[in-house]
């Protein structure tokens, strides 16, 4: 589908000005598909990958060795989501853009979204080819992006993504969680 202007009303949640192709380090959450549970479950306080779990690790992981400017940091794939942080080095970006076209403009190669992008494409295939869903969609179409800027953040940041899973339970993205605040009050 070609995007419309009139018809698609997406609007860009990145920082205007900011150079997401430059150095720089990231927290990013990518969400599956109508949060739906496909990537694993947690149990006692920690994830039990399923097949599409561990599909959606190995490509996380597979992503410096593709993309020679990235550096990969703390980690968690959850059930429905997954966080990370992603360094965006200095350097020359050899590995061709993301193959898909962006509603925005066209794939920098290197940039903070042609790395997502190519990470979600890839995984995006491997579960498909496993599952027999050719062309269904895995991730939400956008991804949450938030630039860390010094190392209290960074400190912070990966406390909570190694906590994640013991915090579960309470978890906005836990599909029980959101059926509880769902439920009419009497």
């Amino acid at each position: 589908m070609t995007y419309d202007p009139e018809r698609h009303h997406r609007r860009s949640i990145r920082l205007k000005g900011h150079d997401y192709a430059g150095a720089g380090t990231y927290f990013v959450t990518i969400c599956a598909q109508d949060r739906e549970p496909l990537f694993g479950e947690i149990v006692e306080a920690e994830v039990c990958l399923s097949d599409l779990g561990r599909i959606v690790e190995e490509e996380w992981l597979r992503t410096p060795s593709l993309r020679p400017r990235i550096v990969l940091g703390e980690y968690v794939v959850m059930p429905n989501h997954m966080h990370g942080i992603i360094m965006v080095v200095e350097g020359r970006d050899t590995a061709p853009p993301c193959p898909y076209a962006s509603a925005f403009g066209k794939p920098v190669a290197g940039s903070l979204s042609t790395v997502i992008g190519a990470f979600k494409a890839m995984a995006t295939k491997r579960i498909n080819d496993l599952r027999d869903t050719r062309g269904a969609r895995v991730w939400q179409s956008n991804y949450y992006e938030h630039i860390i800027r010094n190392e209290r953040e960074l400190v912070a940041i990966r406390r909570y993504i190694l906590g994640n899973p013991a915090q579960w339970g309470a978890d906005r993205e836990n599909p029980a969680c959101l059926r509880v605040r769902a439920a009419p009050m009497r």
